[in-house]
This record gives C-alpha cells, sequence and structure tokens, in this order.
C-alpha cells in the first residue's frame, strides 16, 4: 500500500488525525518496558499523540525500513527507544497499527 503523507495527500486534511490500531505485542511490549523504566511512559505517550497526527513529524525521524520488516516504519519514542508501525487500512479509513516497541536492538 503506498504511504500518503498527510500534509501532501490530496483532499486529505493535514489537522486529521489517523486511526490507531495496537497489536498485542506492541501492548505487552509497552508493559514490559514501563514496568522497568517508568519514566519512560511520557515519552512513549509523547511519540504516540505525534504519531496520530502526523507521522512524518521531523521531531519522530520517522523512516521505512528494509528487510523483513519492509512494509513498516519506525520512529524514535528517545534515545534508544524505537516504534515499529505500519500504515493500514481499516473501516475504509488509513490507520496507523503500531506493531512493536522497544530498544534498537530489541525490535530490529
Amino acid at each position: 500500500m503506498p504511504i500518503r503523507n498527510p500534509s501532501t495527500t490530496n483532499g486529505r486534511d493535514p489537522c486529521m488525525s489517523f486511526v490507531l490500531l495496537r497489536s498485542n505485542v506492541f501492548i505487552r511490549n509497552a508493559r514490559k518496558i514501563i514496568k522497568k523504566q517508568p519514566s519512560f511512559a511520557q515519552n512513549i505517550q509523547d511519540t504516540l499523540e505525534l504519531l496520530q497526527i502526523d507521522p512524518f513529524q521531523p521531531r519522530l525521524r520517522t523512516h521505512k525500513l528494509k528487510g523483513e520488516l519492509k512494509e513498516s516504519y519506525a520512529c524514535n519514542a528517545g534515545y534508544d527507544l524505537r516504534i515499529i508501525f505500519k500504515f493500514v487500512d481499516h473501516e475504509n479509513q488509513q490507520a496507523i497499527l503500531w506493531e512493536s516497541l522497544g530498544t534498537h536492538d530489541e525490535v530490529y
């Protein structure tokens, strides 16, 4: 599925947010990370809010992945914390599926 950057998509309001979907893996990883490092909770929350509004916001450093994860994107959620996600269609709307969360070594 071609990626549609919300700031350049024809007919799409750049202020309109994406539908958000969480995988079970993402939920499990988030709980584990927040339990170990409660201070990461706010960084994760801030990043997820930015992703919903504009996944290509420069602060996120969003980039397309290669290899086995070639259909996915990654963004920074802190110094060594990454969120892996992909764009999907959900009930005729473009959505972001949060796939995984972890350190660089854990998610790649």
